[in-house]
């Protein structure tokens, strides 16, 4: 490595305005070396069989009960409006009696609060009742 002392001719030295890029490249070239050796580790992972997205069409069979809440959080059994939570688990303890048990679908507003739908959970489970499901819109195709 060569160093300038100064000049022998008295006069004054020039300010050198030029960046040694040599130590920017050797730090580059070792970050590039590291990556390299990194890279293959990160990528290798236990091999796991992931499920695959399914969709079932199911059909509502008569004795099923389909619960709805608007977007004001109002509970209805079909078309009939249920004023209280109480009175929705007085409804179901007498439908969770019945064998084979009917299964509770839940339609719930997508502008609708979660506290209408987790009100109907709740008295699900006070009722006793075994299978809830909930009832959504399929995507579009293609989309």
């Amino acid at each position: 490595m060569a160093m300038n002392v100064g000049s022998t001719d008295g006069e004054e030295d020039e300010v050198v305005s030029t960046i040694n890029t040599t130590p920017l490249v050797d730090v580059m070239l070792v970050l590039l070396i590291i990556f390299l050796i990194t890279i293959p580790v990160v990528t290798t992972s236990i091999p796991v069989q992931l499920p695959k997205e399914t969709n079932e069409v199911r059909e509502t069979k008569p004795e099923n009960i389909t619960l709805s809440v608007d977007t004001g959080g109002r509970i209805y059994w079909n078309d009939l409006r249920i004023p209280t939570t109480s009175a929705l688990i007085d409804r179901l303890k007498k439908v969770s009696v019945l064998t084979p048990q009917p299964e509770v679908q839940i339609r719930g507003d997508g502008r609708s609060r979660y506290e209408g739908v987790g009100r109907i959970i709740y008295a699900c489970q006070r009722a006793g009742i075994a299978k809830v499901g909930f009832i959504t819109e399929p995507p579009l195709r293609g989309g």
